[in-house]
C-alpha cells in the first residue's frame, strides 16, 4: 500500500465528511472530485470505487450517531430524554413517515437515477435548483416558526418534509438542503429542521449502504483494508466537525450562504464544462 494511495483515501473521506450533512451535496462533490479532478479510473485504480464510497459514507453515519446518540437511542427505547417517556412526543414513527416518500421513489427510480442523473452536467443543474429552493425557504418561510423543537413536529409536517426530501434523489441537490428547506417552509425553525434532517438520514443512509454492500460483496477484500480504514476515519472525523459546526451556525446564518456557494460552484463548473 503506497503512501499516496492513503492520501487519496484521506481526500475522498474529507470531501464526504465535510459535505455529507452541509446543504451543498456530498454526492455532487464526490462526482466532481472523481470525474473532473482525480479521474475515477486513475484515482481509485485497483480499488473498488463503489465499495469505498460505501465505507466512507458509513463513517459519516457514525458521526451523526455520535452527535445525536441520546435522541436516536430514545427512538428505540434505549434512553429516556429528561428521564421521561417519549409518549406523544417525537418518536420513531415521525422518522418512518418522513423517510417513506424518498424510500419508495428511490427504489422505483433507482435504475433511471443511476443511468441518467450521475454526471457533472446534471449536478450543475441540481446545484442551481437546490440553491433556488433554499433562497425561497429563507425568504418566504414563516417569520415566526411554529415548531421550535423536535417534540413539536407533527406527523403531517414529517410527511411533507419527506416529500420535499425526494428532490435529493437528484444527485447534487443535497438531502439536507432539501429537507431543511422543506422544514423551514412548513413551519420548523432552521435548527429543528436540521436536527430532523440528520436523524432521518441515519436509517436512510444505513439502509442504502447495506443494500450497496450486499450488491458489492464480491469486491470486499482484506487487501484494501488500510485504504478503507483511512477513508472511514477521515470521513468520520470531518463529518463530526462539519455537523457540530453546522448546528452551531445554522440558526444564525440560515441557508443563504450555502445557496450562494452552490450558485458560485455551479457557475465555475458550467464555465469548465460548457465553455
Amino acid at each position: 500500500m503506497e503512501l499516496f494511495d492513503l492520501l487519496k483515501a484521506l481526500i475522498l473521506g474529507l470531501v464526504e465528511g465535510l459535505t455529507e450533512f452541509a446543504p451543498v451535496s456530498s454526492t455532487g462533490h464526490l462526482i466532481i472530485v472523481d470525474d473532473m479532478w482525480l479521474k475515477s479510473q486513475e484515482f481509485l485504480g485497483k480499488y473498488p470505487a463503489n465499495t469505498f464510497k460505501i465505507v466512507i459514507q458509513l463513517g459519516s453515519i457514525l458521526a451523526v450517531v455520535v452527535v445525536f446518540w441520546k435522541r436516536l437511542f430514545s427512538l428505540v427505547g434505549l434512553y429516556k430524554i429528561d428521564g421521561q417517556k417519549q409518549s406523544g412526543r417525537f418518536n420513531l414513527l415521525h422518522v418512518i413517515v418522513g423517510m417513506l416518500p424518498a424510500v419508495i421513489l428511490g427504489f422505483a427510480f433507482k435504475d433511471f437515477i443511476d443511468d441518467h442523473l450521475f454526471g457533472v452536467e446534471t449536478v450543475i443543474y441540481a446545484l442551481v435548483v437546490g440553491a433556488i429552493l433554499m433562497i425561497v425557504a429563507d425568504k418566504f418561510g414563516p417569520k415566526n416558526p411554529t415548531v421550535n423543537s423536535l417534540d413539536e413536529i407533527t406527523y403531517r409536517q414529517a410527511f411533507t418534509v419527506g416529500l420535499v426530501q425526494c428532490l435529493s434523489l437528484w444527485p447534487g441537490f443535497s438531502r439536507s438542503g432539501a429537507t431543511i428547506s422543506g422544514g423551514v417552509l412548513f413551519g420548523l425553525n432552521h435548527r429543528t429542521a436540521a436536527d430532523f434532517t440528520f436523524i432521518m438520514a441515519v436509517p436512510i443512509m444505513f439502509g442504502a449502504s447495506l443494500v450497496s454492500v450486499l450488491k458489492n460483496l464480491d469486491q470486499l477484500s482484506m487487501d484494501y483494508l488500510s485504504f478503507y480504514v483511512v477513508g472511514f476515519i477521515s470521513a468520520f472525523i470531518f463529518a463530526l466537525i462539519s455537523i457540530r459546526f453546522f448546528l452551531t451556525l445554522i440558526s444564525r446564518i440560515k441557508l443563504m450562504p450555502f445557496a450562494i456557494y452552490r450558485l458560485a460552484l455551479a457557475a465555475v463548473l458550467a464555465f469548465i464544462v460548457f465553455m
